[in-house]
């Protein structure tokens, strides 16, 4: 059986960049749910009303499509596990990757229980979209690490560039953590009229335009950092393979931006939202990729220990560099 399921690394690369994509597109689906009203569609988890099929309602149909599709990623996932460990030669590191993506889709099945049992609370709903993003970071880790072979890419020894990215990606999951604090707060409680959906409201009627004006300004701040970012590796003569992610990912922030600024002049129309959500994820991409390429790190080298000193004929110490050869 393990060699009837035995693949080329080639192969298994194909098979993760598949996951890849799944996982990516899984958010678009998760956000349609919210934006569409279809929330609390089922309300009841991991059955529909307490049955294994929805019953024929627009907003029941919508959520348990979006379980459904989230369990053929889990099985897509589960499939990458395998075949990670019927790759050949083998590899540890990618085999770990690989365990991790259907753990993270299970754990993001259970969160979306608990998000439905508790009525589309602001915290659960921001948790299961972060977690997204979070399983993104492996499933790109995975990728890459697939694409090439230990060693086959040598270390940088351009610290501030390799940092300078790695900041980038520090401040990319800031400001996804306050877009999804904007959007449990704004009209979109992914639920319809008449359910009780919580929402974020700790500062009142003003929550809503607080936490977009800080959002905002969180993503203007990414949005230099990418531009200064992409100046410091032009000057240096960074390769292509470092420049094109880095490129992509300003045209995305720069697209997000409009759309953003467009979207709450006109008071958050739903597909413009739906929009935002998939260049936000595009743009998180981008910064992962960003990272991979820039690499690794030379380990800095430990301090030469000088020589301990000799004793001379009177007693005193003469240091082991000044000696006679």
């Amino acid at each position: 059986m393990r060699r009837r399921l035995a693949v080329t690394p080639a192969q298994f690369r194909r098979v993760t960049y598949i996951a890849l994509v799944a996982l990516s597109l899984i958010v678009l689906t998760g956000a349609a749910v919210r934006l569409s009203g279809s929330g609390l569609g089922c309300p009841t988890w991991p059955r529909c009303y307490g049955k294994i099929y929805p019953p024929l309602t627009t907003h029941a149909l919508i959520e348990f499509g979006n379980r459904a599709l989230s369990g053929l990623v889990g099985i897509a996932t589960g499939v990458v596990a395998v075949l990670a460990f019927t790759r050949r030669p083998f590899r540890r590191d990618l085999a770990w990757l690989a365990v991790s993506l259907p753990l993270g889709v299970v754990a993001q099945a259970v969160l979306g229980g608990f998000t439905v049992r508790e009525h589309l609370a602001p915290g659960f709903v921001m948790s299961h979209f972060l977690l997204s993003m979070v399983i993104l970071i492996f499933a790109v880790a995975l990728a890459w690490r697939a694409t090439f072979e230990p060693g086959a890419r040598p270390r940088s020894t351009d610290r501030l560039a390799v940092w300078s990215v790695r900041g980038l990606a520090l401040l990319g999951a800031l400001t996804i953590f306050a877009g999804t604090a904007t959007t449990a707060a704004g009209p979109h409680s992914g639920g319809t009229t008449g359910q009780d959906i919580k929402r974020l409201d700790f500062k009142g009627a003003d929550t809503l335009k607080w936490v977009v004006q800080q959002h905002g300004t969180v993503a203007a701040l990414l949005g230099v950092a990418v531009i200064a970012v992409w100046l410091l590796h032009r000057r240096r003569g960074a390769a292509a393979a470092m420049m094109e992610p880095l490129t992509t990912l300003g045209v995305l922030i720069a697209a997000q931006g409009l759309v953003g600024s467009a979207q709450y002049e006109l008071q958050l129309p739903t597909d413009m939202v739906w929009v935002h959500v998939g260049l936000a994820t595009a743009s998180w991409l981008a910064i992962l990729w960003s990272v991979a390429a820039a690499g690794r790190l030379v380990p800095r080298t430990a301090p030469a220990r000088e020589p301990a000193a000799e004793p001379r004929g009177d007693g005193m110490r003469v240091p082991a560099a000044g000696r006679a050869s």
